[in-house]
């Protein structure tokens, strides 16, 4: 243990996973479908799941990078997903 490391500071990544264009998504129809009915004009709907992460870390690049890791090892599928990493001082 170094004496002047970096202090740590908590940040909050939000990963937002959804299906890529073009991947089947029944839920996403079966509520667009509900909307319709319900008297809403949509031109498309599309479901995500988001995941909200806080951690300790040196700098948001490390939160962010750390985020990544998880959403490409864990939270997505990368043959069916995208998803989009965002970091904040939490």
């Amino acid at each position: 243990m170094t004496a002047h490391h970096e202090p740590m500071t908590t940040y909050t990544a939000t990963v937002t996973v959804r299906l890529k264009q073009g991947v089947l998504d029944p839920e996403a129809e079966t509520t667009k479908r509900a909307l319709e009915r319900l008297g809403f004009e949509l031109e498309s709907l599309r479901s995500a799941d988001q995941f909200e992460v806080e951690m300790d870390a040196e700098s948001a690049a490390v939160a962010e990078d750390r985020a990544d890791e998880m959403a490409e090892r864990l939270l997505a599928n990368p043959t069916i997903h995208d998803y989009e990493v965002e970091v904040a001082e939490a």
